[in-house]
């Protein structure tokens, strides 16, 4: 590996510039590989507001150098909670307010654009007027997908996202695998979650519409970077090279490393490994639904009462709903957290996930199926237990089945579940010999996503494409 700090041998040293989207889910990923970028000595200036900013994970003092955090004062957006700048902190019908505020910072990147010597800015689906300002000013931009191959392929080529062709106009058509996906899948969103998707959209028809977004980004883009590998899902990759016509590089998962995870002297880790520290090696179940998807009381109710009647220990992360007065914690059923106490605990608050998933002592995680989440889960050999609430989540799980890398809790044509099938999903994932392939294709599975080889070289020929273009672009304005 070469020397923290050095660029490529021979290479100029790059500026880049990062522009993620409002949310820790896009936030960190985005920190990830700028990491990555200045530990080739490159120069990061990362772009976004400053409580956005002040929640990210500290920059190691080796990097500080060269990671820039550039602060852009968060525009007023009327019936926006003030000091709410991320998806965390409103409620998921208000989430497109959040559009507004990126669209509102146009000028305020445009001229930090100006202002700045940029090779390159990387850019989220959200800010879809970014590469075209990018480059009339000479910035060469680059859209990062966090998603898998899959999930890209299944929203669309860009031309059918903004033009206007996508045939997909009800609830049946976003059910099915859509008509430029060749092969064998199952692969397609689910009903409950198309449902929330629609009404989040349908309250603000001033508001651009995530697809015509993203597929403008990617339009405009010169180059798309994809969060996975070609290894975990190669047809993906072949048919999406097809679908967007321009160069793709995988970055990489981008898996967490304790080393470069929150404070490892965390006072609030200190209290909850005491816990992890009690209970038997590879005997705990974590569960956490993300920050975005609000469980309602029947939902709570069931998980409850599945996590108990299952009899094996858990760890559950329940936070209290953004912009409501009603507590998460009262919720749960009657009596629920004595009849559980010493092998059941639940956390209201923020916890230290990627500790929590490196323990020994936890064996299985009951997730909601965002990327990041899965990731992090694979890359650390835990068994995936999925409960998929929006968005992507539904499409990541069934690629997941397919590949034989988690159980699913049956749910009903309207997404609801029952405890019993809560309680069956974890026993089997854990301690029944069904679960037993499970396991042993998990275990696998760690050894490409938590893979620093694997990782490390597909972000080094990403920077390696970085580099080379730079440096086409001067040959040839050398040659004019």
């Amino acid at each position: 590996m070469e020397e923290k700090g050095k660029a490529h041998k021979g290479h100029e040293s790059l500026h880049v510039a990062m522009f993620p989207w409002l949310a820790m889910g896009h936030l960190i990923p985005f920190f990830h590989l700028s990491k990555h970028l200045a530990q080739k000595g490159h120069k990061i200036s990362f772009i976004s507001t400053p409580r956005n900013l002040q929640r990210l994970p500290k920059i190691p003092q080796i990097l500080s150098p060269l990671i820039n955090l550039i602060s852009v004062p968060f525009p007023h957006v009327p019936n926006l909670t003030p000091h709410a700048e991320s998806s965390t902190g409103v409620s998921y019908s208000k989430q497109q307010l959040l559009r507004i505020a990126v669209d509102e910072l146009q000028p305020t990147i445009t001229s930090f654009l100006e202002s700045s010597k940029l090779d390159w800015i990387i850019c989220d689906f959200a800010s879809h007027w970014l590469p075209s300002t990018a480059a009339e000013l000479g910035v060469r931009c680059c859209f990062f997908g966090l998603f898998n191959a899959a999930l890209h392929c299944l929203v669309g080529p860009p031309a059918v996202l903004v033009g206007g062709s996508d045939p997909r106009k009800t609830l049946e058509d976003y059910v099915r695998v859509p008509e430029w996906i060749p092969f064998e899948s199952n692969v397609a969103f689910r009903s409950y979650e198309i449902t929330r998707f629609l009404q989040l959209s349908s309250g603000y028809s001033s508001v651009m519409p995530d697809t015509v977004r993203m597929g403008t980004t990617i339009r405009d883009s010169e180059v798309v970077a994809v969060r996975s590998c070609i290894e975990f899902e190669p047809e993906w990759f072949d048919l999406l090279r097809e679908l967007y016509q321009k160069p793709l590089v995988p970055v990489g998962f981008l898996p967490p490393f304790m080393e470069d995870d929150e404070d490892v002297s965390d006072v609030k880790w200190v209290g909850i490994k005491e816990w992890f520290d009690e209970q038997r090696f590879n005997s705990v179940v974590y569960v956490a639904l993300g920050t975005e998807a609000l469980l309602s009381q029947e939902e709570v109710n069931e998980l409850a009462l599945g996590l108990e009647k299952s009899g094996l220990s858990f760890f559950w992360v329940l936070s209290d709903p953004p912009e409501s007065t009603q507590k998460a914690i009262d919720m749960l059923p009657n009596g629920f957290l004595q009849r559980v106490e010493g092998r059941g605990k639940v956390c209201t608050e923020w916890a230290p996930q990627v500790k929590i998933l490196s323990h020994d002592s936890v064996g299985g995680f009951l997730t909601h199926c965002g990327w990041n989440t899965i990731i992090e889960g694979l890359a650390l050999g835990r068994v995936l237990i999925l409960l998929s609430m929006i968005n992507d989540q539904g499409a990541n799980a069934t690629l997941l089945l397919e590949k034989g890398l988690g159980i699913e809790v049956a749910r009903k044509e309207d997404g609801l579940f029952t405890s019993d099938a809560v309680a069956e999903s974890r026993r089997i994932a854990m301690v029944d010999d069904p679960g037993s392939s499970l396991r042993a294709s998990n275990k696998e599975a760690k050894k490409l996503f938590g893979d620093r080889e694997t990782n490390q070289r597909c972000i080094d020929e990403f920077i390696q494409y970085l580099v080379e273009q730079k440096e086409k672009k001067k040959n040839s304005l050398r040659h004019h």
